[in-house]
């Protein structure tokens, strides 16, 4: 392509050439004849304008001094003097090759002024000749420059749509050496830029019709053959590097969220054990042995006195909250022996009796009544059996199954991160307690599994046959604090409760 520029550029300048030569020699055969020093009378020069007629002349001057019989005589010259002046060609035969001629003086633009008419005519007619071949020129010389910018333009799309195509396609179409090809000025090789210039032009038009179409899959599927290899194996990688960071980020999450929650469990297992350590140095050597030989009092009815469990309750879909209770009531209910309260719900399990209402298990603010009775002053154990699934639940007493029912907060699963508190019935989170539900005895051995135990297994517990500590909650020493005035004391509730 940078070739076929070169080619052009200089056929323009050989044409531009040519047009200026035409030019600069039109105004110099259109003047008239030098006068001799002496000069002539009106009459000669009119004589002299009369013998070369103005059109013959013209064409003489235009076509070389070989066109006409000699040159024209000079005014006031005789017609054969004795030493006749030698003849002064203006120019060859040959258009571009003027030979030396003087400019017009003054004197002689003054003669061609009072010159014949038909010698005006000619000048202007050969001055306005002069004018439209400069003109022609000059359009020609914008065109052959508009030509070179479309050259460039269609030289940089080829170059453009070839990089952006398969090497397949970069070598298709015929590739012409016209370096042999004759001469730079002929009209062949001319005709041969001006169909490799087409050809060019179609050639571009197609390829940016066709491209569009090989990029664009969603809008004219093309065959599979005519899309790049290339760019299936790009995107398949993009897509690849996209899809690996995704799983890395989904990871990276999955190892933040189990390291947060490994870190919770360990930072209130050293707290557990801390306050543990703590509760040893204030209470000093004790006469019980824990994890199980202890039982929380409550003497009397208050908002002040309770046990808090320090350990945190997991979600639950199913549960099992079994305990020793003494209760020393006067007979205006039994209270709340436990709750538990989570953010946003402070009744998501108690069991309470209150006033002289039979004893009730609310789940999620659901109520279910007990056919439970602790009015005797004695040691009971008292089991309660919950699931989700269709809201079932069992009461115990005694080892012995005294109720069972459904639809209680079914499908509910009971919320983790809460606050258990014994004795005290929870109106907020771990707070605003009413001395009204408050429970007044003994509790002991309150443990949770997060599934329903089976009779026989509640009826080993109640025999002290089969002791068995909750999988959630076990009744530990270091998991339970009392608060307010409630006391912890050593107890073994088998050998105990014989002797209440």
């Amino acid at each position: 392509m940078k070739f076929l520029a070169v080619l052009l550029a200089a056929g323009m300048l050989a044409f531009l050439g040519a047009v200026i030569c035409i030019i600069a020699s039109v105004p110099l055969a259109a003047s008239p004849a030098r006068a001799l020093p002496g000069g002539a009378d009106n009459a000669s020069v009119a004589s002299g304008a009369a013998a070369s007629p103005g059109p013959q002349r013209g064409l003489s001057a235009l076509h070389g001094a070989g066109g006409s019989a000699g040159p024209p005589a000079l005014p006031g010259a005789p017609a054969a003097s004795a030493h006749p002046l030698p003849p002064g060609p203006l120019f060859s035969r040959f258009l571009c090759t003027p030979l030396a001629a003087a400019c017009p003086s003054g004197a002689q633009q003054g003669d061609a002024a009072g010159a014949a008419p038909g010698e005006r005519e000619e000048l202007l007619l050969l001055q306005s000749t002069a004018e439209q071949l400069r003109q022609t020129a000059l359009q020609q010389e914008a065109r052959i420059r508009a030509d070179q910018d479309t050259i460039r333009e269609l030289t940089g799309k080829l170059g453009r749509c070839e990089s952006g195509l398969p090497r397949g396609l970069q070598g298709a179409g015929p590739r012409r050496d016209t370096m042999a090809d004759g001469s730079w000025d002929s009209p062949a090789l001319i005709l041969e830029l001006e169909d490799a210039v087409r050809a060019l032009r179609d050639r571009i038009d197609r390829l940016e019709q066709e491209l569009p179409a090989r990029v664009n899959l969603s809008a004219a599927p093309a065959p599979v053959s005519a899309v790049p290899a290339g760019l299936h194996s790009k995107m398949d990688q993009l897509e690849g590097q996209l899809l690996a960071q995704v799983l890395a980020l989904e990871k990276e999450r999955a190892a933040l969220s189990h390291s947060g929650r490994r870190q919770r469990q360990e930072m209130e297992k050293e707290l557990d054990v801390l306050q543990g350590r703590v509760a040893e140095l204030e209470h000093g050597s004790s006469a019980y042995s824990p994890p199980d030989a202890f039982k929380i009092s409550i003497p009397i009815r208050n908002n002040y006195m309770y046990a808090r469990v320090r350990k945190a309750l997991p979600e639950l879909y199913a549960f099992t909250a079994c305990m020793w209770l003494r209760s020393r009531s006067s007979g205006t209910g039994q209270g709340t022996p436990f709750s538990y309260s989570v953010p946003g719900q402070a009744n998501e399990i108690v069991l309470l009796e209150a006033g002289h209402e039979p004893m009730e298990l609310l789940i999620n603010d659901k109520v279910a009544q007990l056919p439970l009775s602790l009015k005797d002053n004695g040691w009971h154990h008292i089991c309660i059996a919950w699931t989700t699934r269709d809201g079932l639940w069992s009461a115990y007493q005694d080892g012995e199954l005294q109720g069972s029912g459904e639809n209680l907060a079914a499908w509910h699963p009971i919320k983790p991160h809460g606050i258990l508190i014994l004795g005290q019935e929870q109106d907020t989170l771990g707070g605003r307690f009413d001395a009204t539900q408050a429970f007044v005895g003994d509790i002991t051995q309150f443990n949770l599994w997060d599934h329903a135990l089976t009779p026989a297994q509640v009826l080993g517990i109640a025999n002290c046959t089969a002791p068995l500590l909750g999988n959630v909650l076990p009744w530990e020493d270091k998991l339970v604090e009392a608060f307010g005035g409630a006391t912890k004391a050593a107890f073994d509730v088998c050998k105990g409760k014989a002797k209440a």
